[in-house]
C-alpha cells in the first residue's frame, strides 16, 4: 500500500507543465476502434485510468505501440472481441465509452457496469436512451450492458439532464449511423470538443460541439489521424489552488487560458493574482485571502471537480465562504477529513458552509476520490506539521506524477510504501502458527 508523506510550509515556486486531459484521453482512446487505420494519439497523460484503457484496448486485440513518453500507436483493425470485462470496468467509470465505440464499429458491445470514484449514483440511462434513439437494443444481466442494432440510424437525441458521459457516448455511436444525428441539451465541456475535434480528424462530421446542439452526420468510413490530447483544465486548476494555498509563485505551462476562465474569476475574488500568456498562466499570492461563494455547474460554469480543491483554499482564507454542490450528491465526503486537520466545515445537504480559520495543521487522513485526494494533498502543502495521505489510488487515477511536479516547486512531498493491514495480519497469523 502506498501513501503519500507531506510536509507542509513551504511555498510553492517556479514553472510546471500541464499533462493532457484525463476525461478528454479517456474517451479519445476508446474511439480509436471507429478507425479504419492506425492512428497515433499524443499528450497522453500518464494515470492508471489510461493505462486501464490501454490494457482494454489491448485484450480486445488491438495493437498498441507506446510511441514515446506520452504518445501510442494503435491499431484497431486486429480487434476481434467486443467486451470490456468485469475487473476492468469496475475500476475507472470511463470504461463506459466502449459502449459508444464498440457500438458505432461493431453494430455491438459488451461492457460491465463502470465504477470509477464512489462519488453517488452513475447512471446510464441517458446513454442507452441515446443508443436505442440510434436504432440499438439493450439488456442488462448480471452487472453487463448488452448492446445490438441490426443498423444504427441517425435520429433526434434529447438529454433530460446535462451529461458529459451520454453526450460523448451519443457522438461514438453517431458518426458511422446512416443519415443526421442532433443531440440536443448537450454538455459543452473542453473534452467533448476535444472528442468531437478528434473524431473531425478522422473524417467524421460533426459540428456544434461546445454547444448545447451538436450535429452529426454519419460517414461510411473513419481513416488514420495523428491527435494531440488537450491539456488538462482540471490538473490546472489543482496546482492553481495550490499555489494559491502555499502563497507562491509559479508559471504553469501547457494550459489554454480560456478553458480555466471559471477557476481564474473565482481565484481572483479570493485575493489570488493571475497573469495570462498564450499557453501558460502565473499565478502567485501577495496578500490576504478572502472568503467567496461557489457554486458548481456544468461548463461554461464552475467546475464540480475543482470543488474540494477551492473548499480546501477557503479554510485558508478570512471570513465565511459558502459551496453550493450542485452535480454529485455525494462530493462533501472529504470534508471528515479536512476537519481532522482543522477545518471548520458544516455541511448540509449539497451546501458546505466554511468558517475560514487560517490555518490547517498535519494529519492522518484517507483520499475518498480523485478530486478528493487532489485536495487533501493541497491542505498538506498548506498545513503545519506531517500529513500523511493513504488511498492515494484515488489520486493516481488522474494525476500525472502529481508528487514529482510537486517535488519540483519546492514542495516536501514523497511517496511512501507501507505494508498492507491484512498482508501483515495474515502474516503475523502464519508465524504464530508456525512457532506453535
Amino acid at each position: 500500500m502506498d501513501k503519500f508523506v507531506v510536509k507542509g510550509g513551504r511555498r510553492l515556486e517556479g514553472e510546471v507543465t500541464i499533462s493532457g486531459a484525463k476525461n478528454a484521453a479517456v474517451a479519445i482512446l476508446p474511439a480509436v476502434i471507429l478507425s479504419d487505420e492506425p492512428c497515433t494519439v499524443e499528450n497522453v497523460p500518464y494515470i492508471s485510468d489510461v493505462r486501464i484503457c490501454i490494457q482494454i484496448l489491448k485484450e480486445m486485440g488491438a495493437e498498441v505501440t507506446n510511441i514515446g513518453k506520452d504518445a501510442y500507436r494503435i491499431d484497431p483493425t486486429t480487434i476481434d472481441k467486443f467486451c470490456v470485462p468485469y475487473e476492468y470496468a469496475r475500476k475507472m467509470r470511463a470504461s463506459y465509452y466502449f459502449l459508444g465505440a464498440l457500438l458505432g464499429k461493431f453494430n455491438k458491445a459488451r461492457v460491465s457496469m463502470p465504477g470509477g470514484c464512489p462519488l453517488g449514483d452513475r447512471p446510464i440511462d441517458q446513454h442507452l436512451k441515446a443508443f436505442t434513439a440510434l436504432g440499438a437494443k439493450h439488456t442488462l444481466s448480471q452487472g453487463m450492458i448488452d448492446l445490438s442494432a441490426d443498423k444504427l440510424k441517425g435520429n433526434q437525441i434529447f438529454f433530460d439532464v446535462v451529461t458529459v458521459g451520454a453526450t460523448m457516448n451519443a457522438m461514438l455511436a453517431a458518426v458511422k449511423a446512416e443519415g443526421l444525428t442532433v443531440i440536443e441539451n448537450a454538455a459543452k465541456e473542453p473534452h467533448v470538443v476535444d472528442l468531437a475535434n478528434f473524431l473531425n480528424s478522422m473524417g467524421a462530421n460533426i459540428m456544434g460541439a461546445g454547444t448545447d446542439v451538436i450535429k452529426i452526420r454519419g460517414v461510411e468510413h473513419l481513416h488514420g489521424t495523428t491527435y494531440a490530447v488537450i491539456p488538462d483544465q482540471i490538473e490546472a486548476g489543482t496546482f492553481m489552488v495550490a499555489v494559491a494555498a502555499t502563497k507562491g509563485d509559479v508559471l504553469i505551462k501547457n494550459v489554454i487560458p480560456k478553458h480555466l476562465e471559471s477557476i481564474t474569476k473565482k481565484l481572483e475574488k479570493i485575493g489570488v493574482n493571475i497573469e495570462q500568456f498564450d499557453d501558460s498562466i502565473r499565478v502567485w499570492v501577495d496578500g490576504p485571502l478572502v472568503k467567496t461563494n461557489v457554486k458548481t455547474a456544468p461548463h461554461p460554469g464552475f467546475p464540480t471537480d475543482m470543488q474540494s480543491q477551492i473548499a480546501t483554499l477557503l479554510c485558508l482564507a478570512q471570513g465565511t465562504s459558502i459551496i453550493t454542490e450542485n452535480i454529485w450528491e455525494q462530493r462533501f465526503r472529504y470534508v471528515d477529513e479536512l476537519r481532522r486537520m482543522g477545518a471548520d466545515i458544516t455541511v448540509n445537504g449539497k451546501v458546505a458552509l466554511i468558517e475560514g480559520t487560517g490555518k490547517l495543521m498535519g494529519a492522518p487522513v484517507k483520499a475518498c476520490d480523485l478530486r478528493a485526494g487532489a485536495a487533501l494533498i493541497i491542505a498538506g502543502l498548506a498545513a503545519s506539521g506531517v500529513t500523511e495521505i493513504e488511498d492515494i489510488y484515488h489520486i493516481e487515477r488522474g494525476y500525472d506524477c502529481m508528487e514529482g511536479k510537486l517535488r519540483a516547486l519546492g514542495a516536501d512531498i514523497e511517496k511512501v510504501s507501507v505494508p498492507d493491514k491484512a498482508e501483515e495480519n495474515e502474516a503475523k497469523s502464519e508465524n504464530d502458527k508456525a512457532a506453535v
